[in-house]
């Protein structure tokens, strides 16, 4: 049987040929428009939280926003670098978190579902199911920069890292206005973040190859075998915390951006 060339797509030698540009009569578009939208509101809101330096930190209770997390410079305001300062003073536009938030990008950019998305909404490649893609051309990721998609396990180790960073800043907002103990609504909305951040970060393909991988007999690691039954429940969910966890991430910035700059008041449960 000859080998059919794959590398010029639907128009190869050997590929049917058919006029349409596809034979589907449902609105196959609309998904991959609305991921395009989303995607585009997300980004453009970081954009503009990290890159104004303002209404990231409520000193009375603790509440420090993930996009401001680790605050590692000296033009971070009182109380919020957990981790020291040591970094000067960052020129306007420059994220205070510009130590962490690269990876954080990477590791979701090279996101094996976000891979997906974004190839379908962004480049079209291709736009859905039985949709031929408009490019003459197909190398998959076999090329530069699309082989780079192949260190995603190494930004998966760099996002547990922030994920334990965001832990310890949870634990950071149970503090009251005198310094004590304190619950109020902002924990709340900061620890059911970490939760769902943990919940993506832990259902990561890397990681469910990394807890059950390079084993022949499960049987033999029951433990590795619990735990990869558990990193693959995350797994099978794992589009669903991708979304969720955009959105939890703008919920937390809004609100402590809200509190902090005054325009509302934290409802406390605890002092």
């Amino acid at each position: 049987m000859a080998e059919v060339d794959t590398s010029r797509g639907v128009s190869a030698p050997g590929r049917a040929r058919i006029s349409a540009r596809t034979l589907r009569e449902d609105r196959w578009w609309l998904q991959p428009l609305v991921t395009f939208v989303c995607f585009s509101a997300w980004l453009l809101y970081g954009l503009v939280r990290t890159a104004t330096q303002r209404n990231y930190y409520v000193e009375d209770y603790g509440y420090l926003t993930p996009f401001a997390s680790p605050c590692v410079s000296t033009s971070c305001v009182p109380g919020s670098s957990h981790f020291g300062t040591p970094f000067g003073d960052f020129p306007p536009l420059v994220p205070l978190a510009i130590l962490t938030l690269p990876f954080l990008l990477l590791f979701r950019l090279t996101c094996y579902y976000y891979r997906k998305a974004y190839y379908r909404s962004f480049w079209l490649s291709p736009p859905a199911c039985a949709v031929a893609e408009p490019h003459a051309s197909y190398s998959g990721e076999t090329r530069f920069p699309l082989i780079v998609q192949n260190v995603h396990r190494y930004f998966f180790y760099a996002a547990v890292v922030v994920s334990l960073i965001n832990t310890y800043d949870f634990l950071q907002a149970f503090h009251g206005r005198d310094g004590g103990f304190g619950i109020g609504l902002g924990t709340l909305i900061i620890g059911a973040n970490v939760v769902l951040l943990w919940c993506y970060t832990l259902g990561c393909h890397s990681c469910r190859n990394i807890v059950g991988g390079r084993l022949n007999h499960f049987s033999r690691h029951p433990v590795r075998y619990r735990m990869w039954g558990w990193v693959s429940r995350l797994n099978e969910r794992h589009m669903q915390f991708a979304w969720v966890t955009l959105g939890s991430l703008v919920a937390t910035d809004a609100y402590i951006a809200l509190v902090s700059a005054g325009v509302i008041s934290d409802l406390r449960f605890v002092n």
